[in-house]
């Protein structure tokens, strides 16, 4: 058993670097707060990132990170992986999700893909346009249909009128549903 300072120098590195993995779950700590070297080694490279571990110096001394300095320095980090994902699987995930997105803005880009707020509006401005077309299709053919039939041409107006709206009722039932 080792104390965080005493596993720092061993590993190669800060003080603060080996309290920052106990805290994101890195790295396994001890109930009385001391570090199983053997233990932390192995879950240290499991959860590091394999392309920013240090290369070996010739000598197999440790190295000694500098402090970052200037505007990277304050950068937020990403977040930490959940205890138990390997940085692989961590860097796997996020792989993942970012070709997810790309395909959606290539769809996009494409017109294969549109916003289901602006389809349903097109379908709404669509329909009152056919409702109103229909609710004023009556009053132009009633006369027409009247003088064929030789009725008057409020009673077939009326007829016409109430046709309409007892079919324009029956498609109000319709719901687009766009998922």
């Amino acid at each position: 058993m080792m104390s965080v300072r005493a596993y720092a120098r061993q590993r190669g590195v800060s003080h603060v670097a080996v309290l920052k993995a106990i805290q994101t779950g890195r790295i396994p700590q001890e109930v009385n707060g001391t570090i199983d070297p053997a233990k932390a080694d192995a879950a240290w490279e499991a959860h590091s990132d394999p392309a920013k571990r240090p290369a070996a110096t010739p000598a197999d001394q440790p190295l000694k990170l500098a402090k970052p300095t200037g505007p990277s320095a304050t950068a937020p980090s990403d977040p930490p992986a959940p205890p138990g994902m390997s940085f692989a699987q961590a860097r796997t995930a996020h792989e993942i999700a970012k070709a997810q997105r790309a395909r959606i803005q290539v769809q996009r880009l494409k017109s294969e893909m549109v916003e289901r707020v602006s389809a349903m509006n097109l379908v709404f401005k669509l329909a009152r346009q056919e409702r109103d077309a229909w609710i004023n299709w009556p009053a132009r053919i009633a006369a027409l249909m009247a003088a064929q039939m030789g009725v008057e041409v409020s009673i077939v107006q009326k007829i016409l009128e109430t046709q309409v709206r007892a079919h324009l009722e029956e498609l109000s039932d319709i719901r687009p549903d766009f998922r």
